[in-house]
């Protein structure tokens, strides 16, 4: 039986700690650390590190799931970073939603500090749910070759890798199924209103698109948020307005005019003080008189 490589997951929010326990699930090593120490605890057999570069000490595979290109730059090459505790030819699965132009800015940097290390550029296609099933899927872009330790880490925690070509190529094609993610989240909950302004039901809406081709299982998860009225986040608001800034930064002179409308309708959103809810709670902000 080949040994399982040690690895280190940096950054323990809904979808990295779901990736650590499927890790432990699945018999790897795992070495965790988060901000909030007490994030960690709810992994038992996982050995929990008070610093990044503590984490990546003998890990083989390091996974980055934080929110933003700074706070990423910061866990690896910072002061304590991971980067300087990863021994000679590891591999860097970066897995969060960070943006093109943070990825490779990243990539660039570990390549001159590291040029031992590989990078992976390998964000994701799912939510907390899902990713808790390993049934999330990675856009993965990067030299998979030289990466072959990643495979199976990625099987653990994941149903399918889709590899893309080049580094970037990945966060490239994660900013595009946002983009569809987020405006069909829109459209979910504008047709919800307008389905109560007309007299119907949660159940009678979806009762109309169950079987169909319309009635997919993500329109039927946010219209049951929708129904009970809770909004425990799958995908935070607050980083779907993230997302979709980077989506509109990228697609440089083409016109989003639907993407930009949403922009500025979760950013209100947000500012009511629904950021830390899930998505579907912009269906909470509808209802607000114009």
């Amino acid at each position: 039986m080949t040994e399982k490589s040690t690895v280190a997951v940096l950054g323990l929010g809904a979808m990295g700690h779901a990736f650590a326990s499927n890790l432990l699930k699945h018999g790897f090593p795992t070495r965790v650390w988060n901000r909030n120490r007490t994030r960690a605890e709810g992994l038992p057999g996982a050995q929990i590190c008070d610093t990044p570069r503590q984490a990546a000490e003998g890990a083989g595979v390091a996974i980055t799931m934080l929110p933003d290109g700074k706070i990423t730059g910061d866990v690896l090459v910072g002061a304590h970073g991971a980067l300087a505790g990863l021994p000679f030819g590891a591999v860097i699965a970066q897995m969060g939603t960070i943006g093109v132009e943070s990825t490779l800015h990243l990539a660039r940097t570990i390549h001159s500090v590291r040029p031992d290390i590989v990078f992976i550029d390998a964000p994701v296609s799912g939510t907390k749910g899902p990713a808790e099933e390993a049934r999330i899927r990675i856009l993965a872009s990067g030299d998979d070759e030289a990466a072959s330790a990643i495979g199976p880490v990625f099987s653990a925690i994941s149903n399918k890798t889709q590899w893309l070509g080049e580094v970037g190529n990945g966060s490239r094609m994660k900013l595009v199924v946002n983009a569809w993610l987020i405006t069909m989240m829109q459209g979910v909950a504008e047709a919800t209103r307008l389905a109560e302004t007309l007299g119907f039901t949660t159940d009678e809406f979806w009762s109309a698109l169950e079987g169909g081709p319309l009635g997919t299982p993500y329109a039927k998860a946010k219209l049951d948020m929708i129904k009970s009225g809770r909004f425990e986040a799958q995908m935070a608001l607050a980083w779907g307005l993230k997302d979709a800034g980077l989506a509109l930064d990228v697609a440089k002179d083409k016109q989003m005019p639907a993407l930009e409308r949403i922009h500025e309708v979760w950013a209100d959103a947000v500012e009511e003080g629904l950021g830390e809810l899930d998505i579907a709670a912009v269906y909470r902000h509808l209802g607000k008189s114009a």
